[in-house]
């Protein structure tokens, strides 16, 4: 799994060999930050990423000028390669580690972002109130955009934030403002 564009095109990204954890597709990240670059400049912003898995969505936001990014997990493989990738980039500055539950991450934050990803299991027992919490702790900064990745059976078009949606095969991204 690489980096795609940025400062650090090329690099790869320490993961370990736990079947557990999805990553970002290549082809989806690809197209999630052509779509992102085209509504936002990536310079200077922060970025949450949660259920960050190996960090490719919040890593690619660091390469292509985010200042900071945020990265949200309780799996020790993804914690531990979120921190050697840091490293190997030298740009440990730049990041935060977190390990815990999403849910309670999310009520206890105070910082608000510019981006927030999140790609939760697709298996999650409930996106709704996952992407109502979000906005009502006010993690999302005023013109922020919010990503969640999910399957292609849920849609959320009802949901005030909603903007709009792209599918890739089976897997739905929803972006919310």
């Amino acid at each position: 799994m690489k980096i795609q564009s940025g400062r650090y095109k090329g690099r790869n990204l320490q993961r370990s060999t736990t079947g557990s954890i999805r990553p970002c597709s290549s082809r989806v990240k690809k197209s999630l930050f052509d779509i992102v670059s085209v509504r936002m400049e990536l310079e200077g912003i922060h970025v949450l990423d949660l259920f960050a898995g190996f960090g490719s969505l919040g890593y690619e936001a660091l390469s292509r000028g985010a200042e900071k990014a945020t990265f949200v997990d309780t799996s020790v493989q993804s914690l531990k390669s979120l921190k050697e990738t840091a490293a190997e980039l030298g740009i440990e500055s730049s990041v935060r580690i977190v390990k815990r539950n999403v849910e309670q991450f999310i009520k206890t934050e105070k910082s608000s972002y510019d981006i927030v990803f999140c790609d939760p299991p697709y298996s999650w027992r409930d996106y709704r109130a996952l992407i109502r919490e979000i906005f009502k702790r006010g993690l999302l900064a005023q013109d922020g955009m919010l990503l969640i990745e999910h399957s292609n059976r849920y849609g959320f078009e009802d949901e005030k934030q909603y903007a709009f949606h792209k599918d890739y095969g089976m897997t739905r991204v929803t972006f919310f403002c």
